[in-house]
């Protein structure tokens, strides 16, 4: 599959999800996004059109731990610092944005981590 195509399919598949799912303030969404280089992971309050939080692999507490922002066991630290973050602010439950990425590798990673902080989706 050429470049073009996979990003094309991808962003079908992100417009396709974007309809079902929508973030509250109680009930943010976690939107995950990843490139070659990093993970991004921000909780989104749709109604009021705003980011609560979000956090990344070039983040200062993130980028001491790891050598690289494009692997799984960076995602791993995004999913588990975000996954901090919310229960300080005393968010329990999310909804889950995968952004059109398939829930493999290090989107799955990031999910996973989420959830073992504390996070229900």
């Amino acid at each position: 599959m050429q470049r073009k195509e996979k990003v094309e399919a991808r962003l079908k598949r992100k417009k396709r999800i974007k309809m079902k799912i929508s973030g509250t303030k109680d009930k943010p969404r976690l939107c995950v996004y990843k490139s070659l280089k990093g993970i991004y992971a921000q909780l989104i309050d749709d109604q009021e059109g705003r980011t609560i939080t979000g956090i990344s692999t070039l983040n200062k507490e993130i980028k001491g731990q790891i050598k690289s922002g494009g692997n799984i066991e960076a995602a791993k630290k995004v999913g588990e610092y975000i996954g901090k973050k919310a229960i300080e602010l005393g968010i329990k439950h999310v909804v889950f944005d995968r952004n059109g990425f398939k829930y493999h590798g290090r989107v799955k990673a990031l999910g996973d981590a989420a959830r073992e902080a504390g996070l229900l989706f």
